[in-house]
């Protein structure tokens, strides 16, 4: 709470204030998120024609109309579109339990079901914010999601980096997503996420960068943290510090097998873990016949010159990179691992291929 009190609950009523500053920094957001190859991408953060400082609205009857209004206008804007080029939409935020009253976490749940809405939040993420909950609540916020109608398959919650085994089980059942954050989270959080439960609990996890949060917007920056983190996690075999729970007592920490994950789980949750979590189009994330083409080209090695591209450059002394050189799962380990936005020669999104911004550099 105290980094959000500092710096961006200030820079955010910054550009809330300011729709032409709002403009051009979300136009450099998309931007940097193209030069990066993310081409789907769940974000905090609108532009409104009348901005208000720190967003905030005389009731809940008020909040919830401006979100039904937000939601029509966002849904016009590609109604006319055919169903592929339906790019944009609407997503109800509350932005986490303590800003938003009870009523108004109701009415958003009753508006997400009612109108099968997609919702994403912040969930127990920090000390601060869970003990921040319970003393306003006197439970815990996954409860006050749960109750409001906010833990559905439409639902993505980041971080829950303190929800212990049997919370992230009930999150399975719910169909609920969970955005793993582990650059921020080693900012913040103090305690690492349970990735390895999770996983094994059937929770769809998708990789997250929470730019601002985190300083990489890269999602390859996500995928080499989540694998340091777990392994971190794997040699200490977690500490012992107490995790949120709905049960009234806390799960034995230790699941009886590897904590840490390794780099093709990584590649997995930032593509096509990415895309479960999001509920995107069957098939999404991943080459399969009939799913949309979603993809990156990444170039390793320079057809013309046959040297390696960019921080691949090495490959060339290992050998003849055009003529003996092989694609196998050493050599995707090594981008993987070294790889930067020099291998990355074109993207497409729903199989048309996109460029950076005009006039941005």
């Amino acid at each position: 709470m105290e980094w959000l009190n500092e710096y961006a609950f200030k820079a955010e009523e910054n550009i809330d204030a300011n729709p032409s500053l709002a403009k051009r920094v979300y136009t450099r957001l998309a931007q940097r998120l193209i030069e990066n190859g993310t081409g789907a991408v769940l974000l905090f953060g609108t532009i409104e024609e009348d901005t208000k400082p720190s967003y905030v609205e005389p009731s809940a009857k008020a909040s919830l109309s401006a979100a039904a209004s937000f939601v029509d206008k966002c849904l016009a804007l590609s109604q006319d579109l055919p169903p592929h080029e339906r790019l944009v939409e609407p997503v109800l935020t509350p932005r986490f339990v303590p800003t938003c009253s009870d009523k108004l976490l109701e009415g958003l749940g009753q508006l997400s079901e009612s109108r099968q809405l997609r919702v994403q939040s912040h969930m127990a993420e920090a000390h601060d914010q869970v003990a921040w909950v319970m003393s306003e609540r006197g439970v815990h916020d996954m409860e006050v999601f749960e109750r409001s109608g906010l833990l559905t398959p439409r639902t993505v919650q980041a971080h829950c980096t303190f929800l212990d085994t049997p919370s992230l089980a009930h999150v399975a059942k719910r169909g609920t997503s969970v955005a793993h954050c582990p650059l921020s989270n080693t900012y913040f959080s103090a305690e690492p996420f349970r990735l390895r439960e999770a996983l094994q609990g059937g929770v769809k996890v998708g990789l997250g960068t929470d730019i601002a949060g985190g300083y990489a917007i890269d999602i390859m920056s996500s995928m080499r943290h989540a694998v340091a983190v777990s392994r971190m996690r794997e040699g200490s075999k977690i500490s012992r510090k107490p995790y949120v729970s709905m049960t009234s007592e806390r799960a034995e920490d230790d699941i009886g097998g590897a904590l840490s994950i390794d780099w093709k789980e990584a590649l997995y949750m930032a593509t096509r873990g990415g895309a479960l979590a999001l509920s995107l189009h069957k098939g999404s994330g991943a080459f399969t016949v009939g799913a949309p083409f979603d993809a990156q080209h990444i170039c390793l090695a320079d057809q013309h010159t046959g040297l390696g591209v960019g921080p691949m450059d090495f490959l060339t002394e290992e050998s003849n990179v055009m003529d003996e050189w092989v694609l196998s799962a050493g050599v995707l380990e090594k981008w993987w691992c070294l790889g930067d936005v020099r291998n990355r020669a074109g993207m497409w999104v729903q199989g048309r291929k996109i460029s950076p911004v005009p006039g941005l550099k």
